[in-house]
C-alpha cells in the first residue's frame, strides 16, 4: 500500500502570529496516531506563508484548466509552485484562527487559486479563538464544499485562546492546559484517524 500524505496547513500570514505554534500542536498530537506511527501516512506542515501568493491574479478560471494536469497552464510561477505542492498530498487539516466570524483572507485566496487540486479530497479542522472559533469551521466546511472536496471529518477541533497567552509567535501553559482540560488531545486524535482512515480507504 502507498504511502499517504496529509499536510497540516498553517493558514494565518499576519506578523506576530501564533498560527504555526498552534499548528505545531496539532501535528505533533496526530503523529501519535497508528497510521503515523507505523509510517502508512506521512504528515507534513504547509506554512501559507511561504507560499508568497498575491491576491489572486490567474487570468483563467481554476475549474476550467484541464483537470488531469492544470498545474503547466497557470500564468504565474507562483500558481503552478502551490498547485505542484497541494497535489503532493492526498488530504489537509486546515488550522486557522477565526477573523471576524469567518477565516482570514490568506487562507480564502489559497483555496481561491485552485480547483481540481483540492476537488475529492478529504479534510480536517481544527480552529482557535477566544470562543473556540466555531463560525469560522463552519464557513471553512462551505468553502471546502464549493470546492468539490471530498467532505470534513468529524469532529472539527476548537480550541480557546486565553487572552493573556497570546503573546507573538507562542502558545503559552495556560492555552495549553486549557486544551488539555477540554479535551483537544483525544479530539485532534479522532480526527486524525477519521482523516487517515479515508485516505488509505481511497487506495
Amino acid at each position: 500500500m502507498a504511502q499517504k500524505a496529509i499536510g497540516v496547513i498553517v493558514c494565518s500570514t499576519r506578523p506576530n502570529r501564533i498560527n504555526p505554534s498552534v499548528a505545531k500542536y496539532v501535528l505533533d498530537i496526530m503523529e501519535t496516531v497508528p497510521q503515523a506511527a507505523d509510517g502508512t501516512v506521512r504528515l507534513e506542515l504547509i506554512d501559507l506563508a511561504d507560499q508568497h501568493l498575491p491576491l489572486y491574479d490567474e487570468p483563467a478560471v481554476p475549474g476550467h484548466l484541464p483537470a488531469g494536469d492544470p498545474t503547466p497552464h497557470y500564468v504565474h510561477a507562483h500558481s503552478r509552485d502551490w498547485s505542484t505542492t497541494v497535489r503532493r498530498f492526498d488530504a489537509f487539516v486546515f488550522v486557522t484562527p477565526q477573523y471576524n466570524w469567518s477565516v482570514p483572507a490568506s487562507l480564502k485566496n489559497a483555496l481561491d487559486y485552485l480547483f481540481h487540486e483540492w476537488k475529492g479530497k478529504p479534510a480536517g479542522i481544527v480552529t482557535y479563538g477566544h470562543r473556540g472559533g466555531e463560525k469560522a469551521a463552519a464557513h471553512l466546511v462551505t468553502i471546502l464544499a464549493g470546492l468539490r472536496m471530498g467532505g470534513v471529518v468529524e469532529p472539527k477541533v476548537a480550541l480557546r485562546i486565553v487572552k493573556a497567552e497570546t503573546d507573538p509567535g507562542a502558545v503559552g501553559s495556560a492555552a495549553r492546559a486549557l486544551w488539555l482540560e477540554d479535551g483537544a488531545d483525544r479530539t485532534i486524535r479522532a480526527m486524525a484517524e477519521q482523516l487517515s482512515q479515508r485516505c488509505l480507504a481511497e487506495e
